[in-house]
């Protein structure tokens, strides 16, 4: 009985601080806008509550798609920070779009750009007392949960040492279990073998299993999880897929069946429309930028050689789809195929056009590889 008092305890306050955390952003997305206008000499009137409720609803929507208001036990605070900020960058830019359909909402720039920074750094602010505070209380003991691990894996052995080196997290260590007893665990304590952890985990003395044993290990994994089915304790399986080399792994759910992609584009969901977003403005600032440049290759490749400037070739990205690339028309022939022959026209670019052509083509090489790696 004592051990359910425990474990609602702990889900209680992990609902808890989802709660705080949800008040908190509604309260600074809110509050934001009405100090900004006091202070700038706005009144806060009907549209400003129109506009505020708006971005706090679109901001809500977004976060239950980005599953935003989880457990971020264990999840540095990086990524915490980066998320919330993409969430409120959408959710700001997708309301201002709205809000420039009716012309009656109109707020000043300065005051909806003076808004936005005050509410990034709410958040940044927010976010990081709220983490404080809670690694705080459970270094005290408060919503802590001991944890085991079952199999001597690095991966297994690399957990427990981060719980370990990191208490804020509220994580116990009990330790590792396995029937090998001679395995180096490289600090971590032993606890024993998996008849000791059974024994354990029904007494109610561990509140959470991570099972890290190999793949070949399948009866025995079985065999753990069925012991503890009828246990209190919750059960967490580590996949022994880190022999992949997976760059993003996560997992899906495809019709009630889990699965994790080994091989699989990182852009998804709202990652997927700030990448878009980036191509299209980092784009548009590089090609105002070097305007003045292929205006003059431009001149060149016209002023020397017969024929279009701008040669369409087809190339295929994401999903085999064919893209068509504009380039600098460096050849006196137009034909998009496997085989060109070059010889076969005797009029030829000038070498100026050619080496300011080359020029181009390191400004365009140069700029895709660090601004976007992964086109759409």
């Amino acid at each position: 009985m004592k051990t359910f008092t425990h474990r609602a305890r702990a889900n209680a306050n992990a609902s808890l601080i989802s709660m705080v955390q949800r008040f908190s952003d509604i309260s600074i997305v809110f509050l934001g806008l009405y100090l900004v206008c006091v202070f700038s000499g706005v009144d806060f009137g009907y549209k400003d509550l129109v506009i505020a409720l708006s971005v706090i609803v679109i901001f809500q929507m977004i976060g239950g798609i980005t599953d935003f208001y989880r457990s971020w036990r264990g999840v540095k605070i990086s990524t915490e920070l980066i998320l919330i900020l993409k969430n409120w960058s959408l959710s700001f830019l997708l309301t201002l779009g709205i809000v420039s359909l009716t012309p009656s909402f109109d707020i000043p720039f300065h005051v909806l750009i003076i808004w936005f920074v005050f509410v990034t750094v709410g958040f940044v602010f927010c976010r990081s007392g709220i983490r404080l505070c809670a690694g705080f209380l459970r270094k005290l003991g408060y919503n802590n949960r001991i944890v085991a691990v079952v199999g001597a894996t690095p991966v297994g052995i690399n957990l427990l040492k981060g719980f370990m080196e990191e208490p804020w997290l509220g994580f116990v260590v009990k330790g590792i279990y396995d029937d090998n007893a001679q395995i180096d665990l490289d600090g971590v304590p032993y606890g024993g073998n998996l008849d000791a952890l059974i024994h354990e985990a029904k007494d109610g003395r561990i509140d959470r299993v991570y099972i890290a044993l190999n793949m070949k290990d399948e009866a025995i994994i079985k065999n753990v999880i069925s012991q503890l089915t009828n246990t209190t304790c919750s059960v967490l399986l580590i996949p022994d897929i880190f022999t992949f080399n997976i760059l993003q792994s996560r997992t899906e759910e495809i019709n009630g069946v889990p699965v994790v992609p080994l091989f699989d584009t990182p852009l998804n969901g709202i990652n997927m429309v700030f990448k878009r977003l980036e191509d299209i403005i980092v784009a548009s600032i590089i090609l105002f930028i070097i305007s003045p440049i292929l205006i003059v290759i431009a001149c060149a490749v016209k002023f020397t050689s017969p024929g279009p400037v701008i040669f369409r070739q087809i190339r295929y990205g994401m999903d085999g789809k064919p893209i068509k690339v504009w380039k600098f028309r460096s050849m006196s022939v137009m034909e998009n195929d496997s085989s060109v022959k070059e010889g076969a026209n005797k009029q030829v670019i000038s070498s100026q056009a050619d080496s300011l052509i080359k020029i181009s083509r390191i400004w365009a090489d140069f700029f895709p590889a660090n601004t976007s790696n992964q086109p759409i």
